[in-house]
């Protein structure tokens, strides 16, 4: 029997950024810094076996057939765990633990994924207009080939 398989190709740029700022504030700093504009998307980038909720931003340029997205790349959870039960009362405690959309990629905080393979030059360009945002303590381009967890970057 012969098996069939299904080569996916990524033809995308991303670009992983390291800030402090809320997502919000990011998208309102890159739209002034590489004229985009980054909006809040409807839907987050959900996963119900993670229970998990990414925040997204997109902007689509149809002068250029180009499609941009913020990323976050860090979800809060908040669970709820019961500790003990006293004669009078449950004691329940809540634990946040953060789920990452990249795992291996825990440090970046945020990921700027063009659907346009540009060329290493505009790359660069691009890069070096976001590292140039004062919140931003630095930006670089990420080769989506080398990320193990890269099907989640496909929406």
């Amino acid at each position: 029997m012969q098996t069939l398989s299904i080569d996916i190709n990524y033809d995308y740029t991303l670009i992983g950024i390291h800030t402090i700022e809320e997502d919000y504030r990011l998208a309102y700093l890159i739209n002034q810094k590489i004229n985009t504009s980054l909006e809040k998307s409807k839907n987050n980038l959900e996963f119900t076996n993670k229970k998990s909720s990414f925040c997204i931003f997109e902007f689509r340029d149809e002068h250029n057939f180009t499609d941009y997205f913020l990323i976050a790349n860090k979800s809060e959870n908040e669970e709820v765990s019961k500790n003990s039960e006293t004669l009078f009362e449950e004691i329940s405690e809540s634990i946040n633990t953060a789920v990452y959309l990249i795992p291996e990629k825990k440090k970046v905080d945020f990921f700027l994924k063009i659907d346009r393979d540009l060329k290493e030059q505009d790359v660069n360009v691009l890069v070096n207009k976001i590292n140039e945002i004062e919140q931003v303590m630095t930006s670089y381009s990420i080769n989506p080939q080398s990320l193990k967890s890269k099907d989640f970057l496909i929406f």
